[in-house]
C-alpha cells in the first residue's frame, strides 16, 4: 500500500454517473488522505441513463451536456479529476481504438488502484464491456512493445465497485471500505446527478447496510459506530504481501 499523498486512483465507469453510485466513498476517501483520483467516464449515459431528460423533450447534444456538467460536478464534490470519451453508450461498443485510449490513460496518470465495474452485470452490457475493456488496458499498458506514449505499467490491484444488481451480477465482496468520514462528499457528489434522484435513497441506505458489515467484519475492537457507512468491492487480482492480516 503506498503512503499517504503519494497514491493515484484510476476510476473506469462506463456512464456518468457510475463512479458516483458505486464508488464515490472510496475516491472522496482517496483524495481527502492526499492521492489523487482520476475519473474516466467512457460515456455520458446519454441514451439509457437519461430518461427523465428524453421525456423533456431535450436533444441528444443537451443531455449529454447536462450528463458532463453534472459528472463533474460530482467529481469536483470528491475532489477528484475526470475526463470523458464520449464513446456513446447503450451499447457501448468494445474496440481497439476505445482500449488503446485507455491504454493512453493508464501509462500518463499511472495509476496505484484501479476501480472499474464487475465482468458481469446481465441488466446493462455497457458495465462489463467498460470492465473487460479497463482490465485488458491494464495489461497492455503492461507491455514494453505495446506501441504509444509513456512508459510500461506496473500492476496496479484492480477492484470492481459494487452493480446495482449484486446477486445476479456474481458479486460477492470480499472488500469491505469503511467510508464514514467520506460519506457527506458522497451525498454531495450524488445531489449533483438529478438525472438520476431515484438512486439518492437506495445508495445511501446501501452505504448503511455495508456499513453494518464493516463494523461485524471488524469486530469489536476498533470502536467503529452505529453509524459508520461503508462501500463494497470485489478484488480481481491475488493481493500480494509478506504478511497474513
Amino acid at each position: 500500500m503506498s503512503a499517504a499523498g503519494t497514491g493515484t486512483m484510476l476510476v473506469v465507469s462506463a456512464h456518468a454517473g457510475d463512479f458516483v453510485w458505486r464508488a464515490a466513498g472510496a475516491i472522496a476517501s482517496a483524495t481527502q488522505r492526499g492521492d489523487r483520483a482520476v475519473i474516466v467516464c467512457l460515456t455520458y449515459g446519454e441514451r439509457g441513463e437519461s430518461a427523465s431528460q428524453w421525456l423533456a423533450g431535450k436533444t441528444l447534444d443537451e443531455i449529454k451536456g447536462m450528463r458532463r456538467a453534472e459528472a463533474e460536478a460530482a467529481a469536483a464534490a470528491l475532489g477528484a479529476e475526470i475526463e470523458f470519451l464520449d464513446a456513446g453508450d447503450y451499447p457501448l461498443l468494445e474496440s481497439a481504438e476505445l482500449t488503446d485510449r485507455l491504454v493512453e490513460v493508464y501509462r500518463r496518470i499511472v495509476p496505484t488502484v484501479v476501480l472499474t465495474h464487475p465482468l458481469s452485470d446481465p441488466y446493462n452490457g455497457d458495465h462489463p464491456a467498460a470492465a473487460r475493456m479497463a482490465i485488458q488496458a491494464r495489461i497492455l499498458a503492461q507491455a514494453i512493445g505495446y506501441p504509444g506514449p509513456g512508459e510500461p505499467l506496473g500492476a496496479p490491484p484492480v477492484f470492481f465497485f459494487e452493480p446495482h444488481q449484486p446477486e445476479q451480477s456474481d458479486f460477492k465482496p470480499n472488500v469491505l471500505l469503511d467510508i464514514t468520514a467520506a460519506f457527506p462528499a458522497k451525498e454531495a457528489a450524488m445531489r449533483c446527478l438529478p438525472a438520476q434522484q431515484h438512486m439518492w435513497d437506495y445508495y445511501s441506505d446501501l452505504a448503511v447496510r455495508r456499513g453494518v458489515q464493516v463494523r461485524r467484519n471488524a469486530g469489536p475492537n476498533l470502536g467503529l459506530s452505529s453509524d459508520t457507512k461503508g462501500e463494497a468491492f470485489m478484488r480481481y487480482y491475488p493481493q500480494v504481501t509478506d504478511v497474513l492480516e
